[in-house]
């Protein structure tokens, strides 16, 4: 089987080929540099992004993966959440071309493939479903903070989830009041390696509550009035490398406390991390070093933590294999779909 994968939930315009459990593919045109300049993703220029990027990406990814459009045996697109205008883009290319091919279309939930990432791997990578167990799976990226157990596959429910500031969000908006270019999280683990004293007295968020829900607000709020007491920081390297140090901390322990809890309640061995701050350096240390024994952690690789279309592809080759009817050609974006 092969599928044509396209992810345009943000401000990423990714098309992958995935045959048969592998990924052939993943081309993915990021629009960072055009969007440092505001601060943040400006909706309406990614979607002329997505226009005008989405044809040489599916081009190359096809190029890549040595076939072509006659081949395909599905469609895929990432149907939400995200923005309306991205999603747009890609779910209804991606329903132009399974109508015109009279292939399946197979809508996606942008969170849903981020639970299987973590069992892409290798080169070529392929998905390791061979190995899958029950799993605690933390998706923690820009504008979500979830907590899932992943009961089989593609049976799921979710236990918690952001009320407020997402952990991403959190370190872009710290970012931007200490100065720093956007996107603010790799920058803040950048300085966060030189730091020498980390400024650790900053919050952590409902780390002792008993549910299993993230709030970073708070956090945020403490590092504006530090700030405003010792504007100081913001003239010395050394103590802003020591807040960065500081505020990374307090949310990676943050993030370890209530999912290692969430799993050992359930009795699962296993848990997984993805979505875009899985990059962070601190995040996956503190995850694979401080463990219980026994336990089994696994990260997305780097490249299929942030949007990518293999996870979309890979996701919609299970469901086509678990008998799941392909969506409607007609079938609306769903920019709010929240994952059950």
């Amino acid at each position: 089987m092969i599928i044509l994968a396209l992810e345009t939930s943000c401000d990423e315009t990714s098309a992958a080929v995935v045959r048969d459990g592998i990924v052939l593919s993943n081309v993915v045109s990021s629009q960072t540099r055009l969007h440092a300049e505001y601060g943040g993703v400006v909706p309406e220029l990614a979607a002329r992004e997505h226009l005008k990027n989405f044809l040489p990406v599916a081009r190359q990814a096809l190029a890549d993966a040595n076939t072509s459009v006659a081949a395909l045996d599905a469609v895929a697109a990432t149907q939400g959440p995200g923005l309306p205008t991205a999603l747009l883009v890609g779910v209804k290319a991606a329903q132009a071309i399974a109508f015109t091919l009279q292939r399946p279309f197979i809508g996606i939930h942008h969170h849903e493939a981020h639970l299987y990432s973590p069992w892409i791997t290798g080169d070529p990578p392929a998905a390791d479903f061979a190995r899958f167990e029950p799993n605690l799976s933390l998706i923690v990226s820009g504008g979500h903070t979830l907590l899932v157990h992943v009961e089989s596959e593609l049976k799921h429910h979710v236990l918690g989830s952001t009320i407020d500031d997402a952990a991403g969000e959190c370190f872009d908006k710290v970012g931007k009041m200490l100065g720093l270019p956007y996107p603010a999280g790799p920058e803040i683990d950048r300085l966060a390696r030189d730091a020498r004293r980390p400024y650790d007295r900053f919050p952590r968020p409902l780390i002792h509550e008993p549910n299993d829900d993230f709030s970073f607000s708070g956090l945020k709020t403490s590092v504006r009035y530090f700030l405003r007491d010792h504007p100081q920081v913001l003239e010395d390297r050394a103590e802003l490398c020591n807040v960065c140090a500081g505020v990374q901390n307090a949310i990676v322990e943050v993030l370890r406390a209530k999912t290692f809890r969430a799993a050992e309640r359930l009795g699962l061995r296993c848990v997984t991390v993805s979505g875009g701050v899985a990059c962070n350096s601190r995040l996956r240390q503190v995850f694979t070093s401080e463990h219980p024994r026994g336990w089994t952690v696994r990260f997305a690789e780097n490249r299929f933590c942030t949007d990518n279309a293999a996870m979309i592809g890979i996701l919609a080759e299970q469901k086509l294999k678990h008998g799941i009817s392909p969506s409607p050609l007609d079938a609306e974006i769903q920019p709010g779909w929240t994952l059950a």
